[in-house]
């Protein structure tokens, strides 16, 4: 069972945990600081990550919830009723019946505004959290401070990149991620700003022969090799 738990590090860091597993996840965590270092890590790159890729919701959202609420029965206020058997308070749950509705209504345009084909940004956000939720999820540090993370999931073949306190670009430069291992070094792409010494997350598939990530300053477009040095090297578990 304790094998088991270990694996539950991603889902237990995003709250996609069910009650009792959470319980005994928690219980677990007491006696684990790997695990419990591996969590605080997978939150801090999940709350960047919902940061990075949020959206403002749809104004059809709010319009359609007021509409909702317009035409949807308000429930009388509990009172007690005389009975027989001495006061009888009105159920509750009929109000709650009226509340549930509004919110089923909510929770579906959420959702459908979060579908993974929404758009390009709500489908790597899904993505993301297929990798951070994944029960081989590995998460290393890397760069000044630890700054960079990456999360790799082997069994998902993808590896997400959060970057951060790099060194300011010299004009006409961009930083780029490479993968590197036994096969070569192959470009995950460029990394794109997000406020000061920050970028936007890069998640790209995995090759199972590689095991560092690295990001170098190259010319703007990007290279078909690294050119200089790495500001950053990452080792993979």
């Amino acid at each position: 069972m304790t094998a088991e738990l270990h694996t539950l590090t991603g889902a237990y860091a995003v709250d996609a945990v069910t009650e009792d597993e959470a319980a005994a996840f928690e219980r677990h965590l007491r006696g684990c600081p790997a695990c419990g270092q591996e969590v605080r890590e997978l939150r801090e790159a999940a709350a960047r990550l919902g940061s990075a890729l949020a959206t403002p919701p749809p104004p059809r959202l709010r319009e359609a919830t007021l509409a909702e609420v317009a035409r949807t029965r308000q429930w009388p206020p509990l009172v007690a009723v005389a009975s027989r058997g001495g006061p009888v308070k009105t159920r509750i749950a009929l109000w709650g019946a009226a509340a549930a509705a509004v919110g089923a209504l909510v929770f579906s345009l959420v959702t459908t505004t979060t579908e993974p084909g929404a758009d390009p940004a709500q489908r790597q956000l899904a993505s993301v959290n297929a990798v951070l939720t994944a029960p081989d999820a590995s998460t290393v540090k890397g760069g000044e401070r630890g700054a960079t993370t990456v999360v790799t999931s082997r069994s998902k073949g993808k590896v997400v990149v959060l970057a951060g306190d790099l060194p300011p670009l010299a004009p006409g430069k961009a930083y780029q991620v490479w993968l590197i291992g036994a096969s070569g070094v192959h470009s995950a792409g460029l990394l794109a700003p997000d406020g000061p010494h920050r970028t936007r997350p890069v998640l790209v598939d995995l090759p199972g022969a590689i095991d560092r990530v690295g990001i170098t300053a190259e010319p703007a477009g990007g290279s078909p090799a690294p050119t200089v040095p790495a500001v950053v090297m990452v080792d993979l578990v």
